[in-house]
């Protein structure tokens, strides 16, 4: 059973509870765009599982049917120990290769971009993992643990990993040594030099600590949260394909064959020679680090935080299982990406033209698709009143940023 659906509401207060905590120590770790960013494409990493193929679960069922050696039930102790040990040893292995091989690094990416620590960061996911993350569990159905077991497992491994993304929990003595903790596991989310790549572990640290990828925060280093090559931008469109995008330009400009086809496969990093000298790619290095934060009037942030509160909405129709046609879950999904871009643009700060052209054809197509695809009833009634929000928000924003921006050219003038 996948349980992580069932913790989103405590998920929910927990954020809710370490803003307040925040505030009330002096010590607040969210910011809007930062925050809204991550909890964007941790909604779409959901909406994804209905638009997309289960390649993988495809093959468990090949392993499980004709591979297995179907020795364990699901109505044994051991089975289920068995299974939670062996599942976070499975997970080490993808999360260590999703670090240190390129293609997994491409998927992976999208949890550390976010240059803040707190449990909206655990929500932070890829929508692409599935691609060939499942390839790591298959010893799992080799060995013959029943599906419904692994699933289970699974699911309670992702929910313990929620509450370690929080910077208000010190040092936790003995446990340290064998769970992953918020301290640990802040380690494995900075960019400093002797913090890189460290500290895998989903469940139990002691896989770092045999196979010596294990990192101790230190009070004389503490962690600078980001990657080395910062993406700099709230799009999440960007943030799940920049890995992609690098890799296939990397591949298509390299003159030798061998480079071209060696780029899927190679160590994270690595670029072929010829491209590296034509095309350097700058890594920024810690001490010109600087977290992208442009300033945006409240206005926004308020339509971040109502846009927040749409897609969540949408993914949990879509969960509710209200959506009968895979075209229209199609259409929709498309509609969350969609909004989630055209807000990230107003966040980033960008042409105030530029945010309302592309909010304003957003709307448009959602009107056409509310009144001429998807029928009525309560659900049209509700996206249509969805859009007229949406104009009040976008000719609002666009009004606020031309008043602020012709008062700066005034005061210019004047001075």
């Amino acid at each position: 059973m996948d349980l992580v659906v069932y913790a989103v509401p405590l998920f929910i207060l927990a954020m809710l509870f370490e803003l307040v905590w925040g505030f009330r120590v002096g010590r607040n770790t969210y910011r809007v765009n930062d925050a809204v960013g991550s909890l964007f494409l941790g909604t779409l990493s959901q909406a994804r599982k209905f638009i997309t193929l289960g390649l993988g679960g495809y093959f468990y069922h090949l392993t499980t049917e004709y591979f297995s050696l179907s020795l364990m039930s699901s109505q044994s102790l051991w089975t289920w120990v068995l299974a939670t040990i062996l599942y976070d040893f499975c997970y080490y292995w993808l999360h260590r290769m999703g670090h240190e091989r390129t293609i997994l690094w491409a998927a992976h990416v999208a949890h550390h971009q976010s240059e803040d620590y707190n449990l909206s960061t655990a929500l932070r996911q890829t929508s692409s993992g599935f691609l060939l993350g499942w390839v790591f569990y298959l010893p799992m159905f080799a060995l013959g643990i029943p599906a419904e077991v692994i699933v289970t497992v699974g699911s309670l491994n992702l929910i313990y990993q929620f509450w370690v993304h929080t910077e208000h929990v010190g040092k936790l003595g003995w446990y340290e040594w064998v769970f992953v903790t918020p301290s640990n596991h802040r380690v494995h989310h900075a960019q400093n030099d002797r913090y890189l790549d460290r500290n895998y572990g989903g469940l139990f640290i002691l896989w770092d600590r045999i196979f010596g990828t294990f990192q101790e925060e230190l009070d004389t280093d503490p962690p600078v949260y980001g990657i080395r090559g910062a993406l700099r931008s709230f799009n999440p469109l960007r943030a799940l394909t920049h890995i992609y995008t690098d890799m296939f330009r990397d591949s298509w400009r390299a003159k030798r064959w061998r480079d071209k086809l060696y780029v899927w496969i190679a160590p994270n990093g690595w670029r072929p020679e010829d491209v590296d000298a034509r095309y350097p790619r700058k890594k920024s290095s810690l001490e010109e680090f600087e977290r992208f934060d442009p300033p945006t009037h409240g206005l926004v942030r308020v339509y971040a935080l109502f846009q927040l509160v749409a897609v969540v909405a949408l993914l949990g129709y879509l969960q509710a299982g209200a959506v009968e046609s895979y075209t229209v879950g199609v259409v929709l999904v498309i509609a969350m990406l969609w909004t989630t871009v055209c807000t990230a643009h107003w966040l980033e700060g960008g042409s105030p033209k530029t945010s309302f052209a592309q909010d304003m054809l957003r709307v448009v197509c959602g009107y056409f698709g509310v009144f001429l695809s998807l029928g009525g009833g309560s659900f049209a009634n509700a996206s249509a009143a969805y859009l007229t929000l949406n104009l009040v928000f976008i000719f609002a924003m666009f009004w606020r940023r031309g008043s602020v921006e012709n008062r700066l050219g005034d005061q210019v003038i004047e001075g």
